[in-house]
């Protein structure tokens, strides 16, 4: 049976919900509804011909649930068309006549491209009526339709990043019994059903994610030979890919305030933010970095992020604590693998090591890995930082100043939160007051509570880890 297809046995009692198909009905027993068999066809032979009516009606059921599709798609997407009409009508043009209550900053947080979206679906659903073949539906081409509209889908993709800033403002505005009575005057004058304005604001995420299982219900009742088969296939490989970058868009914004907040973190700080260039860490590790022409060798944690390298130095003490010494830029840097050898410019042999050279400036940066396998991840890490800045470029994601500014503001105060800036040494350095005790307490009592508990120290232990002190 089809997934569609209404199941019965005798005795059953079938409530018949459209009988205008001769053919097949639809119909709805107790334990569910579905497509059912109707009333047969006259000029049906027995006999010889029973295989060949057979495929027939094989072909026929096809024909049906491809109907079927093609129907709830085009149905689906003007009830669509008719809710972006409510909300850009029915709440957004009504928000603009009170400059009192709102402004256009707060309406693109909440609307979003919302509008823009209104827009494209027009075209969308005129061109999917063009295609629609109103006699023999299941001969209707809409997989073409599909494919000459893929770009404009990806403006999804921004409205489902702002979503969730929408539904944070409309919650705060809901606090207000001004603001509630508005929305809900809204949406009774468009005589809208009963759900709140986020709810609505919904729709265009699910709807985009909805194509791809459209689609596939399409090709499923497709036939190899049918003129629309390879555009639904493609069609629904183009929407698979577009709900993957909008998935993948939302994943590097959200990133943006780890990021923030790792910059935060690091001390000595200099040069523009990470976020003005940089939306994604690709690898992190420690390698060595060796000066020309002296070979001066020095230990740096390194940060590999689209478009630039950021290396660090470790605190002595407290190795979990960064200090910031400079970064590459990526962009026009090739990255050639060394030979393990003795360098031409150097008086000492490397290992493991790879150059990071421009070609324009001169520059170059020698770095050497412990292990050939580390060296082998970096090399690859190089690469998809590479083919990570090409995708960019081919789909147009960037940061915004708005987004830039708000994660960095978001990780200043909670690093104001745990961390003293007071000091001009490290907080850990700073000599500790111990608090002042009650005159009321005996003498004994006091000693005791005065004397701080002698832990073992973790100095030595750090000290001997030291290179220099190694055996």
């Amino acid at each position: 049976m089809d997934d569609q297809e209404l199941g019965f046995k005798a005795g059953d009692v079938i409530e018949v919900m459209d009988a205008t198909n001769r053919e097949w009905w639809w119909g709805r027993v107790a334990d569910g509804e579905g497509w059912m068999r109707g009333d047969e066809p006259s000029n049906k032979e027995a006999g010889d011909g029973g295989a060949e009516d057979g495929g027939a009606e094989a072909q026929s059921s096809r024909d049906q649930m491809r109907t079927n599709v093609i129907n709830e798609i085009l149905s689906t997407e003007r009830d669509y068309i008719k809710h972006l009409r409510d909300v850009c009508e029915g709440y957004i043009r009504q928000c603009h006549k009170r400059a009192d209550m709102f402004s256009e900053e707060q309406l693109r947080t909440i609307f979003g491209n919302i509008q823009d979206i209104y827009r494209c679906q027009k075209a969308f659903v005129t061109a999917l009526e063009r295609k629609f073949n109103r006699e023999r539906p299941h001969l209707s081409e809409l997989g073409a339709c599909f494919l000459e509209h893929q770009a404009n889908f990806q403006i999804y993709s921004e409205y489902c990043n702002n979503y969730p800033n929408a539904c944070v403002e409309l919650s705060r505005l809901s606090k207000l019994s001004k603001y509630l009575y508005f929305f809900e005057a809204c949406r009774l004058l468009q005589k809208m059903i009963d759900i709140s304005l986020d709810g609505f604001l919904l729709t265009p995420v699910q709807k985009i994610c909805k194509y791809p299982l459209q689609l596939a219900e399409l090709l499923k009742y497709t036939h190899p030979q049918h003129r629309d088969f390879k555009d639904v296939e493609a069609a629904l490989h183009a929407m698979k890919n577009v709900a993957r970058l909008i998935n993948e868009r939302k994943r590097r914004l959200e990133n943006i305030d780890k990021i923030a907040q790792w910059q935060s973190s690091i001390e000595d700080w200099e040069g523009e933010d990470l976020l003005v260039r940089s939306s994604e860490l690709i690898y992190s590790g420690e390698l060595t970095r060796v000066t020309q022409p002296q070979a001066k060798s020095q230990q740096r944690m390194f940060f590999l992020f689209d478009h630039q390298l950021i290396y660090c130095k470790k605190d002595l003490l407290r190795r979990d604590v960064l200090y910031y010494k400079g970064r590459v830029d990526m962009d026009g840097l090739e990255v050639l693998d060394l030979e393990d050898r003795k360098h031409r410019d150097l008086p000492v042999s490397i290992r493991n090591a790879f150059l990071l050279q421009c070609g324009t400036t001169g520059e170059s940066h020698l770095l050497c890995a412990r292990k050939p396998e580390q060296k082998q991840r970096w090399l690859k890490a190089f690469a998809r930082e590479k083919e990570q800045v090409r995708l960019d470029q081919e789909t147009g994601f960037f940061i915004t100043e708005l987004q830039r500014k708000q994660a960095m503001l978001n990780a200043s105060r909670r690093q104001a939160a745990w961390k003293p800036k007071a000091f001009g040494r490290p907080y850990y350095l700073t000599r500790q007051k111990h608090p002042g005790l009650p005159a009321s307490l005996p003498q004994q009592q006091v000693l005791v509570l005065a004397e701080p508990k002698r832990t073992p120290s973790a100095f030595w232990h750090s000290i001997s880890r030291l290179a220099p002190f190694r055996k």
